[in-house]
């Protein structure tokens, strides 16, 4: 009897899994690691500011980045901690992401009798934002990190790979499209992590959605001014 009730409490959920597998738990880990995110963009794109100053400061920023938290770490530790800790709040947001979209699938017991749209234009927005982001980060890691897909790539030289990259056509049209839907994703992502995270109320949510809208607004213009800069030959 007693092996019998040791056996049932060694099969009690951990309070991680069961977190986890909450609705609640899926929505703060979204809101989370969405924050995290927002704040990794924000100084990258002051990183990316750096390429109007010159090739100097910009490939300088480069190099800051492979030897950050030296001496105490070594070369490039710094930025695989960054790295790691970014790609594991991509992937929990994803799954999150998905994972609360088939749930909210499945909750719906039967169809409506009149057609019409279930999802609001928020929540399309987000769907299908998220799945352009997600190619763009692929295709950016391959074009401009490892080369994969460019074929001018110069190892070591940042500044002529960014102009290289918008000097193409295509490379304009992937990167502005993908910085158009990053930031009607933080618009409409900020507000709602700031929900989940309990901070919005009556009073603030005025103020959480026109920080929402000006964050969404600052990210978005300083990542299109550097193809745009390349593209009128202010950075060249």
């Amino acid at each position: 009897m007693f092996m019998a009730l040791a056996t049932r409490t060694d099969r009690r959920p951990s309070i991680a899994r069961t977190f986890w597998g909450s609705t609640v738990g899926k929505k703060t880990v979204m809101a989370a690691t969405g924050l995290i995110m927002i704040a990794y963009l924000a100084v990258h794109a002051l990183g990316n500011a750096k390429i109007f100053f010159g090739a100097g400061d910009f490939n300088d920023y480069g190099h800051w980045l492979r030897v950050m938290g030296a001496p105490v770490l070594h070369r490039e530790w710094g930025l695989w901690t960054a790295r790691v800790v970014l790609s594991a709040s991509v992937i929990l947001h994803g799954v999150s992401a998905y994972q609360l979209s088939r749930r909210d699938i499945k909750a719906r017991a039967t169809a409506y009798v009149h057609k019409r749209r279930r999802a609001s234009y928020a929540t399309r927005t987000m769907r299908w934002g998220g799945i352009i982001l997600a190619l763009f980060i692929v295709w950016h890691i391959l074009d401009l990190t490892t080369g994969t897909v460019h074929p001018g790539f110069q190892e070591g030289h940042p500044y002529q790979n960014v102009v290289d990259t918008f000097s193409t056509w295509y490379g304009n049209v992937i990167y502005i499209v993908a910085m158009l839907a990053l930031g009607l994703h933080i618009r409409h992502g900020f507000w709602s992590a700031a929900q989940t995270l309990g901070v919005g109320n009556a009073t603030r949510d005025r103020i959480l959605k026109a920080v929402a809208n000006v964050l969404a607004a600052l990210l978005t213009a300083t990542f299109i001014s550097v193809p745009v800069g390349v593209m009128t030959g202010v950075v060249s």
